[in-house]
């Protein structure tokens, strides 16, 4: 075979970052013209951000034109199935990414339709020969991405897919654990503290990243390819919340710096011990920019693990800050393995329960009409502003299924789904699996009291003052418990009970022991008379509206009563 060689020779068409030094193969030449004439495009679907997004950096890595799109698929809008709330916060993040990406010089593109009817014409249209995106496992993701590189295999278009969503790639965490998945927190901890740290973040698409990079850009690019706004897509703005937690990688970056800075807050931080009717947040918020992913998870990982190593004391997981990133990364790993995740019927790890169906409880509860005021204050709230502490998504979650209402967890994710900023496939199917006892969780006996709980934090009232006016003159020692205050002190607070506020649709403590011995019962058609991996035990309620247990006696796994306890206080 002949070979040529070409020293100190600068390829035509080339920029002078590609003149060559040394001996070059002509074959080797080839290679790099046509690696270098790429036109890319990179599709952001999660991952709205530049930092730590390796796909994207995949994109304009010896690229000689570069695009970003975003697809909005009308179906989503006419669903109904997600809330304007959660509508205004993607537009945001999709508004603060172009800014971004303007800064560098390029734009976003935001194309409207399926993207199997989008691919094709823009894979002409724009001569594209690479495409990049962030791996994504959820089922409905999974389906489109396999027809888009189906579509891309057609057109000649190389793929390159990256994992970025979470700490680990999914599957790595598998194949650490022989193939299995493990289906408890503890085993994932078991697992990941045999592997690496998650790797350190990529940094941020930068000027120097784009600077071989053609980036065509219109002077009409914002009548054509620009965010749309609210009314565009048919939606009131008026009938949005207030903004408290505006979208994007700015603000997720800002607000995640804010609480890092508060290091003794984040070493001290244990999630069960935060509170769930405070006035403002808690904890952290970040939870709507991990699920956008205008945060990336592994560099929160990391910037908390800097604040760690400076410090000499730490809690731990499940209840540190750390543990929260990594009970996500549980409900990832399990939910990418589990098929009908979502779903009570065809999935292997739930509890298949005969619930009620009941549409006149499920929307009293959906509607904050209750008559609990601590139940109607949280749901009002998520309404409102998309998102509620844990502890309070736990008390409304029980409240609907096990607790009081015996109404399918399927009715109540779907609610969370349209309402929440954070709401995330995997996470939302697997926390209310387990508020409902009916996976990961199986101490069903401890109920959550919508009376009694909220009283330990907020024995005034001021939470539900705020959320429900109506209650708002209400005296401190009714104000959980309306429907006992005399008929004159009704009349004093402007509200009487009844007819400015509901009364309650059940009792609570007659509802409760009757739900316990369902759930009983549901328990012992799967498992037998041992009712499964923590058998009930009958027992006075607690000062939280729960049960606690006789004795220490241990669950199937052999762990301790108490470590158990610390784990399921945690959701």
């Amino acid at each position: 075979m002949h070979v040529r060689y070409y020293e100190n020779v600068e390829l035509e068409g080339l920029p002078p970052s590609y003149s060559l030094t040394s001996k070059y193969h002509t074959v080797e030449r080839k290679r790099a013209m046509a690696k270098y004439h790429q036109q890319s495009l990179h599709w952001f679907r999660k991952g709205l951000r530049l930092h730590d997004n390796p796909s994207l950096l995949a994109a304009v890595r010896d690229s000689q034109e570069f695009r970003a799109v975003f697809i909005l698929d009308p179906m989503f809008v006419k669903s109904g199935t997600v809330g304007i709330n959660r509508w205004r916060f993607l537009l945001q993040s999709l508004q603060d990414l172009d800014d971004g990406l303007k800064g560098l010089g390029s734009r976003l593109y935001v194309l409207r339709g399926k993207p199997t009817e989008v691919f094709p014409d823009i894979f002409k249209k724009w001569k594209i020969s690479h495409l990049t995106f962030e791996l994504d496992t959820e089922p409905y993701a999974t389906q489109r991405d396999e027809a888009v590189e189906a579509i891309a295999e057609k057109h000649g278009v190389q793929i390159t897919k990256k994992s970025s969503h979470t700490l680990y790639d999914i599957q790595s965490i598998t194949r650490a654990n022989g193939g299995k998945t493990p289906m408890t927190y503890q085993s994932l901890l078991s697992i990941v503290s045999k592997m690496a740290a998650p790797r350190k973040p990529d940094p941020a698409l930068s000027k120097e990243d784009l600077q071989d990079c053609k980036l065509p850009v219109t002077s009409d690019h914002d009548s054509q390819y620009g965010v749309p706004s609210l009314e565009e897509l048919g939606l009131d703005p008026k009938d949005a919340g207030p903004v408290l937690f505006p979208g994007g990688e700015t603000e997720a970056v800002r607000r995640m710096e804010e609480h890092l800075e508060r290091q003794e807050w984040v070493c001290r931080f244990e999630k069960p011990k935060t509170e769930p009717n405070t006035l403002s947040p808690s904890t952290t918020v970040l939870s709507p920019y991990l699920k956008f992913g205008c945060l990336s998870p592994r560099l929160f990982y990391h910037k908390i693990q800097d604040v760690y190593t400076r410090k000499k004391n730490h809690s731990k997981p499940p209840v540190s800050l750390h543990g929260q990133l990594l009970w996500r990364e549980f409900f990832y790993t399990v939910a990418a393995t589990t098929p009908n995740f979502h779903k009570m019927e065809g999935n292997p790890v739930c509890l298949q329960v005969p619930w009620d169906t009941n549409q006149e409880y499920l929307q009293a509860w959906k509607e904050a009409r209750t008559g609990y005021p601590f139940i109607d204050a949280i749901m009002t709230q998520l309404k409102q502003e998309g998102w509620i502490h844990h502890l309070a998504r736990h008390a409304v979650a029980c409240f609907l299924t096990r607790g009081d209402l015996w109404i399918s967890w399927e009715e109540g994710q779907k609610v969370f789904e349209e309402w929440l900023l954070d709401a995330d496939y995997s996470l939302n199917a697997g926390n209310w699996m387990w508020l409902s006892a009916s996976a990961f969780f199986h101490q069903y006996f401890r109920v959550y009291s919508p009376i009694v709980f909220g009283k330990k934090t907020d024995k005034n009232g001021d939470y539900i003052r705020k959320y429900l006016p109506v209650l708002k003159k209400m005296p401190s020692q009714y104000i959980y418990e309306p429907w006992t205050a005399p008929r004159t002190v009704q009349e004093k607070a402007g509200c009487i009970v009844g007819t400015d506020y509901p009364r309650p649709i059940v009792e609570h403590s007659v509802v409760m022991k009757r739900n316990i011995e369902r759930m009983k019962k549901a328990r012992a058609e799967k498992y037998g008379n041992n009712n499964g991996p923590q058998k009930a035990i009958s027992s006075p309620k607690t000062s939280s509206g729960g049960t606690k247990r006789k004795s220490k006696s241990k669950d199937d796994a052999g762990s301790s009563n108490k470590r158990t306890k610390k784990m399921t206080d945690f959701f």
